[in-house]
């Protein structure tokens, strides 16, 4: 009998002790199965409230949740010539090997890339080792001007300046030359980079990995 009534008793503890259906009560790593269970802006990630991504908060510094695919999400869509692409504000992380598509671009007037370069509104050789990186790689042009290092999966690496943005978020006018949004992980090199790698340009896109040189 007084066991049944201890059962009982740590039942009705367990009880009074969960949150009311639908309480904004849990801040940073408390439990959760959906947005009403997490105060202000926080958001449920795999159970837990945590900073959303999308917003870029920072509430919960030091706890903040695994990278979404991608390293982020899309913020919108953009439709060309009757196709959907996805938008994005933001790139996965940079870290000391950074995963990353390699595209060729013609940073010379009139080639593909468009209008001049974001960092210094001019055009350049196509035999200079310049590159555009993606919007959230960009970083609002905080990168203008400074070296990364490229490495190909054949080994060979390079360094290259950035001099123009890959635009993530607009794309399909005039000022892009018509091309959709870059992904969120495009490093846009121009000719004397594949050529240093040892890359056929004409393939279009391979996979390297970049750093801050």
């Amino acid at each position: 009998m007084a066991q049944l009534s201890l059962l009982v008793l740590s039942l009705f503890l367990t009880l009074i002790s969960l949150p009311p259906p639908g309480a904004s009560i849990s801040s940073c790593n408390g439990p959760c199965r959906d947005l009403n269970d997490c105060d202000g802006q926080l958001i449920c990630i795999e159970g837990k409230c945590n900073d959303d991504p999308e917003v870029g908060t920072h509430i919960c510094r030091g706890t903040t949740p695994s990278p979404q695919p991608g390293g982020c999400k899309p913020s919108g869509t953009l439709t060309c010539r009757g196709k959907s692409h996805p938008t994005y504000d933001c790139s996965p992380p940079v870290t000391s090997s950074t995963p990353a598509k390699l595209t060729n671009n013609d940073f010379s007037e009139g080639g593909d890339g468009g209008g001049p370069s974001e960092c210094d509104e001019s055009y350049h050789s196509n035999n200079e080792r310049i590159v555009a990186l993606s919007t959230g790689w960009y970083n609002g042009g905080s990168r203008c001007g400074k070296m990364i290092r490229i490495t190909a999966s054949n080994g060979k690496s390079v360094s290259a300046k950035v001099v123009d943005e890959c635009d993530s978020r607009h794309g399909c006018d005039k000022e892009h030359a018509g091309q959709p949004p870059c992904r969120n992980n495009i490093v846009d090199g121009s000719n004397a980079v594949w050529s240093a790698l040892g890359l056929d340009k004409n393939v279009g896109v391979v996979d390297i990995t970049w750093s801050m040189a």
